[in-house]
């Protein structure tokens, strides 16, 4: 028996009649956020860079997957060994050039022929009212912007370039100034979310991912805050025993510092 064999076995045992209480409740409703949860773990452990952990995360993310595809096999309406089938023949089927006769110059020219295949794959389906609705409704806001964004570009819907959209990041900021002087709480929560979608732009346009830059952003305000803190404590009292004056001065000092 494989370890892959091991594994559903004993996921439909934890499911069966004398199997656990818990397992036996869930739903893919209930499951849904552990879902979540497991990805971003993954990412967490790569990040960190910890081998051992990234195996262990792996293993969870693979435990949704069966358990996902387990309670679908209960409902008769597929099981594990579909899950597999079909994303080892769409691997096989999307890489013509690795597994067939054609001819690629480089990943521009692959992902090109992704898209190709992709569309026919999709060919018999139903036409979407609109280019946006594949972009998974759950994806994070960045990201889900970036998608949006990514598919206006294809259809020719796109700014000329980065400047162009820096001209509109002026603008909106603007609009959100006015609309935070003027004390309409509604509409400045209007015009910030136009700025955010603004600024995923940016990034879109610089070849970054915006979830990433920002990832990176909050790990290094995190990394001075905490400088600050410590050098906080060295002055003695907590940081609410300092002035925004001091504590400014501090940060100041950290940024100067590389940090």
């Amino acid at each position: 028996m494989s370890e892959i064999d091991r594994l559903l076995d004993i996921m439909q045992t934890l499911r069966s009649e004398n199997g656990c209480p818990w397992d036996r409740e869930q739903t893919l409703e209930s499951l849904r956020p552990y879902a979540v949860e497991e990805v971003y773990e993954v990412i967490d452990a790569i990040d960190r860079g910890n081998v051992e952990d990234h195996c262990e995360e792996l293993g969870d993310l693979l435990l949704q997957v069966v358990f996902h595809a387990q309670l679908r096999k209960e409902e008769g309406a597929f099981s594990f060994e579909d899950v597999a089938r079909g994303i080892a023949d769409k691997l096989v089927r999307r890489h013509p050039h690795v597994f067939g006769d054609t001819r690629v110059s480089g990943s521009e020219e692959v992902l090109k022929h992704w898209r190709e295949i992709k569309r026919g794959e999709k060919s018999h389906k139903p036409k979407p009212d609109s280019l946006l609705d594949d972009v998974p409704v759950q994806l994070p806001a960045l990201c889900k912007a970036q998608e949006y964004q990514k598919k206006a570009a294809r259809a020719g819907f796109d700014w000329p370039d980065v400047r162009s959209v820096l001209d509109k990041v002026r603008e909106e900021t603007e609009e959100l100034r006015e609309a935070v002087e003027v004390g309409d709480q509604a509409h400045a929560r209007e015009e910030l979310g136009d700025l955010l979608f603004v600024l995923a732009n940016v990034a879109r346009h610089l070849g970054a991912d915006a979830e990433q830059v920002l990832q990176d952003g909050n790990a290094k305000f995190a990394r001075r805050f905490r400088e600050v803190e410590r050098r906080a404590s060295w002055s003695g009292g907590s940081l609410n025993s300092h002035t925004l004056e001091e504590l400014d001065h501090y940060w100041d000092e950290v940024k100067g510092s590389g940090l």
